[in-house]
């Protein structure tokens, strides 16, 4: 099992150490089901993944490419690729065109927020409860943003599916990279709203995301770890973006902080989310997450489920949003 991994890790940037102590991490979890992702809102492809349709699982945007904070790790750039779908009326047809082909399993909903970190999604619930109404075996995701109790459970009541939000653990993030005058207790309760609404709440983790330093994920995790979640997503920041701050990404620093999420959070499924980093780097993290134990990962770059294999790991690949 370490052979296959380690054959396909090895380098002059290789940890041994790192690698032993992830491997120690992942042990208990080596057994379970390893679940690939690869919805459909992102271009992808891999020799070793059976893909699914090009329009299986696509991403909605309720604002185009439009929100209003800005934040310094994205600036509008991960609503760009998406739908828009700025009317209700849009989302709607777009959806029961999809529906009607066979292969389409169902969809993300997001879009940009307000000052508040805040998604206006009020208009369109009525919507999503008659899709969910007409079309039960549809799946639907949210990106909920901040919520409060009202929201919470308005977006329970129009039975979407999966609820997703980025939870932050230090200020000095939140003000200076999402630009948000909000506490970090804002964060933790609206994670509390979700699952006291009844959701199924699968909070983000972002690795890297002041400035490509890790600062704040501990606390991010700890905030996770009281809460009754099926599972807990982590991404990495993306360094190719054009904030001068921004640092490149250490892997072996993110790889500390996959091992200490699935030590911390061993009651429920961790999962490496569609975003990270692209080439060797990119290889590196899900071989690290793979290593560690991880449940699940998204868009798995080339090779890694020929390790995973390898490694005596069974595969479920799927189409749909890796929150599911």
């Amino acid at each position: 099992m370490i052979g296959a991994l380690v054959g396909e890790l090895d380098g002059p940037d290789l940890d041994h150490r790192l690698l032993e102590r992830l491997f120690s991490a992942g042990l208990p979890y080596a057994d379970r089901v390893l679940h690939a992702a690869a919805p459909s809102f992102r271009s992808y492809a891999a020799d070793d993944f059976p893909c699914q349709g090009a329009a299986a699982f696509p991403a909605f945007s309720i604002t185009g490419a439009a929100c209003a904070l800005g934040c310094a790790h994205c600036g509008g750039r991960i609503l760009g690729p998406m739908r828009p779908a700025v009317r209700p009326e849009v989302l709607e047809a777009e959806v029961r065109r999809l529906a009607a082909r066979g292969s389409f399993r169902g969809f993300l909903l997001s879009g940009g927020s307000n000052r508040r970190n805040e998604v206006r999604f009020d208009a369109f619930l009525p919507v999503v409860e008659r899709l969910k109404r007409e079309f039960p075996e549809i799946e639907i995701a949210v990106h909920t943003g901040l919520v409060d109790e009202r929201r919470a459970a308005a977006l329970a009541a129009a039975g979407v599916d999966v609820a997703m939000l980025d939870i932050i653990g230090d200020a000095d993030t939140i003000r200076e990279v999402y630009r948000l005058d909000r506490p970090v207790g804002d964060f933790e309760a609206s994670l509390a709203h979700l699952v006291a609404a009844g959701l199924r709440v699968v909070p983000h983790v972002v690795a890297g995301l002041h400035f490509g330093r890790i600062r704040g994920e501990m606390a991010a995790l700890e905030i996770i770890a009281r809460h009754a979640t099926p599972a807990a997503i982590l991404v990495v920041v993306m360094p190719h973006l054009t904030e001068p701050d921004f640092a490149a990404i250490d892997p072996t620093e993110v790889a500390e902080v996959f091992a200490i999420a699935r030590q911390k959070l061993a009651d429920r499924m961790v999962l490496l989310g569609c975003g990270r980093p692209v080439g060797r780097v990119r290889t590196l993290l899900d071989l690290y997450a793979l290593a560690a134990g991880f449940d699940g990962i998204a868009h798995p770059a080339q090779g890694v489920l020929t390790v995973a294999r390898a490694m005596g790991r069974k595969i479920a690949a799927s189409p749909r949003c890796c929150g599911l």
